[in-house]
């Protein structure tokens, strides 16, 4: 994989600081400092400790990931939304799992993904999830194509930098049409549930009204924080759980699963240092209209 960028900066700056203030891990650096990547400066090899002058090209080229031989081929649809030589953009049905795991080994995101790179005879066949959504979560999630991609946005997953918006329809109506849960969430041994408690995590989610029915709410959703099944904890936490959420007490009479899609995904792309941001509109409980 190579990538380039033109070093904007006023003064000389060494190769490894500029590529950590694009977001570049120290482990990827040194892998490559170490045999598994090159560094040119003007399409010259140099050295990892070479200084880059104020408009400069810096080309990293980096050893291709081989396949993970024991992640199996799913040729099921990865439904992609947006693509280009570092991330894949899909919208994953609910009732697909984002990675093999104890009950779940083929079919999942990550099997569908690896087929379609080898299908593509993409030098790099090892992609990386940089969004995870619960299986009966619908929407929008992130994948990097290679290693470099996913080193490049670590810093924005860790810093929370990343906008991750969900549209949730939710039981009962609400006081306020805007507010922000602040509530820590704890993991229990032995438990798939997550609950509210003083010794958690701190999460933060923050939602808005959209809607209203006669018993129940259209909420759009921003998460602060990326706990496991926050969006769920937090708001049966203040009696709204979601609709079809069996696990946290949400009415299943009329929908099987958690009523809740990833909507919008917006992240700054640390090759073109463009925003790139990316919608769907879910109106309704698809197929299960609430009345």
């Amino acid at each position: 994989m190579e990538n380039t960028w033109q070093y904007q900066g006023a003064q000389p700056i060494k190769i490894k600081k500029f590529l950590q203030s694009l977001g570049m891990g120290h482990r990827l650096f040194n892998d490559l400092k170490n045999g598994q990547g090159k560094f040119l400066v003007d399409h010259r090899k140099v050295r990892p400790t070479t200084k880059i002058l104020p408009n400069q090209p810096l080309t990293i080229i980096a050893q291709p990931e081989l396949r993970d031989l024991s992640v199996k081929l799913s040729d099921a649809p990865l439904n992609i939304v947006y693509e280009d030589d570092n991330w894949l953009v899909i919208d994953k049905p609910a009732g697909v799992t984002s990675i093999p795991g104890p009950t779940v080994d083929n079919g999942t995101v990550l099997n569908r993904a690896v087929h379609y790179l080898v299908e593509e005879k993409s030098a790099d066949q090892r992609p990386h999830l940089i969004t995870r959504l619960d299986r009966y979560t619908g929407g929008l999630l992130l994948i990097a194509k290679h290693h470099v991609a996913s080193s490049m946005i670590s810093q924005q997953v860790q810093q929370h930098q990343m906008l991750k918006e969900y549209t949730a329809f939710v039981s009962g109506i609400f006081d306020k049409e805007h507010d922000i849960i602040d509530k820590p969430i704890a993991r229990r041994e032995g438990q798939v549930q997550r609950v509210i408690a003083e010794d958690g995590q701190r999460a933060v989610t923050e939602y808005w009204v959209e809607e209203e029915g006669a018993d129940w709410t259209k909420l759009r959703v921003r998460l602060h924080t990326g706990r496991t099944h926050q969006i769920r904890v937090h708001l049966a936490s203040i009696n709204h759980p979601l609709i079809g959420d069996h696990l946290y007490g949400g009415d299943t009479s009329k929908y099987q699963h958690q009523a809740l899609w990833a909507t919008k995904l917006s992240f700054k792309d640390p090759f073109t240092l463009k925003q790139l941001t990316f919608s769907r509109e879910i109106n309704e409980i698809p197929d299960k209209k609430i009345k």
